[in-house]
C-alpha cells in the first residue's frame, strides 16, 4: 500500500506533523438502532454541507475577493513583485536628499530576533525625485520595520504596522519641515487588503447550522412513531472493523491486544462504554486531520514556531491524554476477569512494536523519492512516541495494578484521595521521571550553548547561539540519533531561520508524553473509582483542572516568552503538558455529564472516528494526496480553496469510519 503512495508537495513533507493516533473499540450491540439511523443521516447531512461549503467557499463565491478589493496577483509588474498567500505589496518611497536607506523587517512573534535585511533604497540622485522599491511583506503577524542609513548605519525610524492579505501599501520616508531637521515615516494604504478571515466564519456558520440540523433531527428520533418509521425504512446492517486500533480500550476484553486467542485467554464481556472517551478522542482526530491536511493555510492552524500556542498545537496531547484513560479503564476490565498479566504484558509489548514500526516504515518515509534508505530514516514520529509512552504506561499501571475498592461506588468517604493515594508507586515513579527531564534539560552541559537554554537557536536571542535549537533536547538526540535520523523541517526554521534538525518528537520529550499519559490515567481512575457519582466526578476534573492550570500560571508567569517554563510543544515543555492536561480536564467535565450522565448528546459525529483513531490516522496519511481529499486547486494563494478543500477531506474521513460502525 505505500508503494502506491503517491509524491507529497515539498511543502507537506517539510509540515511537522503533529497529529497522532490513539485509542478505541468497539461499541456494545444493543439499543443502537436508533443512532445507526441517525448516523446515516448524519453522515448525508455531512456530506451535503461539505457540497455547500465548496459552494460557498468556491471562487467568486465569496465577497471576499471583491472587484474593488481583490488586487491582481501581480500587483506591480512593473517592479515584478507577485504577491502569494499572506503577504502584501510595500512600496518604500524614500525622499530623502543624499541619503541611501537599509530597510530592516522582524516579526512581532520572532521573540529577541535580530532584524533581517529587506530591502536598500538608494537615492534617486535627483532633487525632488524620491526613489522607489517594492518588496513583499508577511501579513501573519505585525511587522517591526527599521529605516537606517546605510552609510552611517544609524536608525532612521522605526515603526510597527500589521499589514493585510494583498493589500498594496506606501511607506513614505521624508524630512518634516516643522523648523527641526526630523524624519517622518507614514504608511499609506493604496489599495484595501481583503478580509483572510471571511472563508473561516463561513465555514464556523455552516458548523453552527449543522448542530442545529443534527439536534433537530436527534428531537424527530425521539418522536416514537418517526423512530418507527425510519427503523422500517433503513435497514441497518452491522460491517466488521477495518483496523483494531485501540490503544487501550475502556470497553472490550481484547482492547490492549488483537483479536482474541483460539480458546480464549479472557472470557467475553462487554461492559458499558463511556462514550465521553471517544468522543474526546474522536474530536481531536477530526481536528488532527484538518490541521494535517493544512487547516485552510491559516497561521494559527499549524504548529507554533517556538513558544506558544496554536490550534495544531493540541491534537497530540489530547490523544496521548485519552490514551492514557482508557489504558486504565480497559486494563482494569480485563483483570477483574482473571486474565493473566504474563499475557498481558506479551501483548503490550506486541502493540507498542507495532505502533513504533508502522510510524516509522509507513507513516515517516516518502517512497516517491525512492526505497527506504536506512541512511536517513527518521526514527523519532508520532506513533513512535506513542508506542513507547503506551508501553511505559501501561507496564506501569500493570505491575502496580490494584483491585478497584467496591466500596468507593457507594461511601461518601470515598470523598477523599483514595484514587491517588492508591497509585503512590505509580506517582512516585513519574515524579522520578519528570525530576530526570528537569535535570537533564537545565544541568546537561551543551557544547557551544548556555545551560539550561530553551530557545529555538537561529536568529532568536539575537543570533547568538545559532546551533542550539532546543538546548538539552535537540543536543541529545542528534548525539544518540544523529542528524540524519531526526526532523529536518522543524517549525522553528520558518520565523527563527534556524539551519539544525530537531525533532519535537524527541527522546527528552518523550518522558513528559509519559507524564500526560499518567494524568489521563487518573482522570480514568476518577470515572472508575467513583462511578455513579457525578458530582463526585465533576468535583475531582474541576479541582485537576484547576490545579494544573495553577501550575501553569506559575511556570510561565502569564506570559508567551517570560515564564520560568515558556509553554512549547516544540520542547514537550512541563508547562506544555500541565496546560493541555488542564484543558482535558475541563473538556471531560464537560462532555462527561452531556454525553454520558444526560445523554443530550451522543458525541456523533466524532465518536466513531474515536472508535477508529489508527485507521483514520494511517488512511489519511497514505491517501493524502488522492482524489476526494485533494485535488488540484484553481488558486493555490487562496485560503478560501484550501479550507474547503481540508474541511471535505476531514468530514469525508468521518463519513467513512462512520459508515464503517453501521
Amino acid at each position: 500500500m505505500t508503494g502506491a503512495r503517491p509524491c507529497a508537495s515539498e511543502e507537506r513533507r517539510s509540515r511537522e506533523r503533529g497529529s497522532c493516533g490513539g485509542a478505541a473499540a468497539e461499541a456494545a450491540a444493543g439499543g443502537m438502532n436508533g443512532a445507526r439511523g441517525a448516523g446515516r443521516a448524519l453522515a448525508a447531512l455531512l456530506l451535503a454541507a461539505s457540497v455547500l461549503s465548496a459552494a460557498l467557499l468556491a471562487p467568486g463565491g465569496s465577497p471576499e475577493y471583491g472587484a474593488e478589493a481583490a488586487p491582481p496577483r501581480d500587483l506591480d509588474k512593473k517592479r515584478h513583485v507577485e504577491l502569494k498567500m499572506d503577504q502584501a505589496l510595500l512600496l518604500i518611497h524614500n525622499e530623502l536628499h543624499g541619503t541611501n536607506l537599509t530597510v530592516y523587517w522582524n516579526s512581532e512573534r520572532c521573540y529577541h530576533c535580530s532584524f533581517q535585511v529587506l530591502v536598500n533604497v538608494s537615492w534617486s540622485g535627483k532633487p525632488g525625485k524620491p526613489s522607489t522599491a517594492a518588496v513583499a511583506v508577511s501579513t501573519q503577524h505585525g511587522s517591526i520595520l527599521q529605516l537606517n542609513d546605510t552609510v552611517e548605519e544609524k536608525e532612521v525610524c522605526r515603526l510597527e504596522y500589521k499589514f493585510g492579505e494583498f493589500g498594496n501599501y506606501s511607506l513614505l520616508v521624508k524630512h518634516v519641515h516643522n523648523g527641526v531637521n526630523e524624519i517622518a515615516c507614514d504608511v499609506v494604504v493604496n489599495k484595501n487588503p481583503i478580509d483572510s478571515n471571511l472563508p473561516v466564519c463561513v465555514a464556523f456558520l455552516i458548523g453552527v447550522a449543522i448542530i442545529i440540523a443534527v439536534s433537530f433531527l436527534r428531537f424527530l428520533l425521539s418522536l416514537d412513531d418517526f423512530h418507527n418509521w425510519i427503523s422500517k425504512a433503513i435497514n441497518s446492517r452491522e460491517t466488521d472493523r477495518l483496523i483494531n486500533s485501540e490503544l487501550g480500550s475502556p470497553s472490550r476484553a481484547d482492547s490492549l491486544g488483537g483479536d482474541t486467542q483460539p480458546g480464549g485467554w479472557c472470557p467475553p464481556a462487554s461492559p458499558p462504554r463511556l462514550r465521553c472517551v471517544d468522543t474526546f478522542r474522536g474530536i481531536a482526530l477530526i481536528l488532527m486531520v484538518f490541521v494535517n491536511y493544512g487547516g485552510g493555510k491559516y497561521w494559527y492552524f499549524k504548529h507554533s514556531s517556538w513558544n506558544g500556542l496554536t490550534v495544531a498545537d493540541l491534537v497530540f496531547p489530547w490523544f496521548v491524554f485519552i490514551m492514557g484513560s482508557s489504558i486504565f479503564l480497559s486494563m482494569t476490565s480485563i483483570l477483574q476477569r482473571g486474565c493473566s498479566k504474563l499475557k498481558l504484558m506479551g501483548k503490550i509489548g506486541w502493540r507498542s512494536f507495532l505502533l513504533i514500526c508502522i510510524g516509522m516504515f509507513i507513516v515517516n518515509p516518502n517512497y516517491c523519492l525512492g526505497p527506504l534508505s536506512w541512511d536517513k530514516v527518521r526514527i523519532p514520529g508520532v506513533l513512535q512516541r506513542l508506542g513507547v509512552t503506551y508501553f511505559v504506561v501501561a507496564m506501569l499501571e500493570l505491575i502496580f495494578a490494584k483491585p478497584v475498592p467496591e466500596s468507593c461506588a457507594s461511601e461518601r468517604s470515598c470523598f477523599s484521595l483514595r484514587d491517588i493515594i492508591f497509585s503512590w508507586p505509580q506517582w512516585l515513579f513519574i515524579l522520578m521521571l519528570e525530576s530526570i527531564w528537569l535535570g537533564l534539560t537545565f544541568f546537561l552541559p551543551v557544547p557551544g550553548c548556555p545551560t539550561g537554554y530553551l530557545g529555538p537557536g537561529g536568529i532568536g536571542d539575537l543570533g547568538k547561539y545559532p546551533n542550539c535549537t532546543g538546548g538539552a533536547a535537540g543536543y541529545i538526540d542528534r548525539l544518540l540519533l544523529g542528524d540524519d535520523h531526526i526532523y529536518q523541517h522543524p517549525s522553528s526554521a520558518v520565523l527563527y531561520h534556524t539551519e539544525v534538525a530537531y525533532d519535537p518528537e524527541g527522546i527528552l520529550g518523550t518522558i513528559n508524553s509519559i507524564v500526560m499519559a499518567f494524568l489521563g490515567v487518573q482522570a480514568g481512575k476518577i470515572l472508575l473509582y467513583y462511578k455513579d457519582q457525578t458530582k463526585d466526578i465533576l468535583i475531582r476534573f474541576t479541582a485537576w483542572c484547576c490545579f494544573l492550570g495553577l501550575i501553569s500560571i506559575a511556570l510561565t508567569k502569564i506570559s508567551e516568552n517570560e515564564g520560568f517554563i515558556p509553554i512549547n510543544k516544540n520542547l514537550w515543555s512541563i508547562s506544555y503538558v500541565t496546560t493541555l492536561s488542564s484543558f482535558a480536564f475541563f473538556i471531560l467535565l464537560i462532555l462527561y455529564p452531556i454525553v454520558d450522565v444526560k445523554g443530550l448528546w451522543t458525541g456523533t459525529p466524532f465518536f466513531y472516528p474515536g472508535m477508529n483513531s489508527i485507521l483514520v490516522y494511517v488512511g489519511h496519511e497514505v491517501f493524502e494526496n488522492y482524489f476526494p481529499f485533494q485535488w488540484k486547486l484553481g488558486d493555490n494563494q487562496s485560503h478560501k480553496e484550501h479550507l474547503t478543500q481540508n474541511i471535505v477531506a476531514s468530514a469525508l474521513w468521518g463519513i467513512t469510519v462512520g459508515i464503517l460502525r453501521l
